[in-house]
């Protein structure tokens, strides 16, 4: 049996998002998103939390996995993660899932509707959300 506290887990979803509500389009970096956006999949109560991490000059991925782990999140949308971050989320507890695109409203849609690939490996390298750093940040 799973306990009261580990199920309400299971029904807070964060997705890394560009803004701050269910209209917020999905921001493909984990690490480096302006928000992560926890939606309760039962209720519908969203509450949008800053991603402080995405300015960071390193370790991105690793703060912005604190910070959704201390949401009480239960599962992660994204579109890429890092291996340092999805490491610190399993180790949590937390399941995460892959999307290319769409916004939050809809991505908790495929959510609770068992169309989103789960991640069991991480999708880019070390440092692959740093959107062009050392570059001015104008990427290639």
């Amino acid at each position: 049996m799973i306990n009261k506290s580990r199920r309400d887990a299971l029904l807070k979803l964060a997705i890394s998002a560009a803004g701050t509500d269910r209209q917020a389009a999905l921001d493909s970096w984990f690490g480096r998103c302006a928000y992560f956006v926890v939606c309760d999949t039962e209720t519908g109560e969203v509450q949008a939390v800053r991603n402080e991490a995405g300015e960071a000059g390193g370790g991105a991925g690793i703060k912005a996995a604190q910070i959704v782990v201390e949401t009480g999140a239960g599962a992660v949308v994204t579109g890429n993660i890092g291996p340092n971050a999805l490491e610190v989320l399993q180790q949590a507890g937390l399941r995460s899932f892959v999307a290319e695109h769409g916004r939050v409203e809809e991505l908790v849609d495929a959510f609770k509707a068992g169309r989103l690939r789960e991640i069991a490996a991480p999708t880019t390298g070390q440092h692959g959300g740093m959107r062009g750093a050392g570059r001015g940040g104008r990427g290639r």
